[in-house]
């Protein structure tokens, strides 16, 4: 009679820990491919946004591509453990107010096989995990940008 709810428990935690498993994979973004072209092809996660494995200053880095945002951004512990330079001291200007940080001038920037040299980049990245950033126009305007349903691609000018 002691183990009934004891089993339930068990079986629901065995259940719950499935779950999250599979969702976890499902949700994981799809790897970034180039074409033969040269083109870089990231396509759209399950959630609608775009994401891709990079570096900031040589630091891997998972960016969520954000074509609104005017720099790359990361956050003051991930540009501690980069080695990023102190940089300006700025107010940036986000859909959830003003944010304090700095902007720091030449940092190298990769996503996937391609690297950007001089890249400016935004320190004050809030939430979110520590190795997340957004990938900007800092970044994004040294390509041609095209969308579709499924995939964005960055073809180099």
């Amino acid at each position: 009679m002691g183990w009934g709810p004891l089993a339930i428990v068990a079986f629901w935690t065995v259940i719950m820990g499935v779950l999250y498993a599979l969702m976890t994979h499902y949700l994981k973004p799809k790897p970034v491919t180039i074409t033969a072209q040269g083109e870089l092809v990231i396509p759209k996660s399950r959630d609608g946004h775009f994401y891709a494995a990079g570096t900031v200053n040589g630091r891997s880095v998972m960016f969520m591509v954000d074509t609104g945002a005017s720099t790359v951004t990361i956050s003051e512990k991930f540009a501690r453990k980069a080695g990023v330079a102190d940089g300006l001291p700025t107010t940036f200007h986000t859909a959830n107010g003003d944010v304090k940080g700095r902007t720091v001038a030449d940092v190298p920037v990769t996503l996937g096989p391609i690297k950007v040299s001089g890249v400016r980049v935004g320190v004050g990245l809030l939430g979110g995990d520590q190795d997340d950033a957004l990938l900007g126009q800092s970044f994004l305007s040294k390509f041609d940008i095209t969308m579709s349903e499924e995939q964005m691609t960055l073809r180099p000018r």
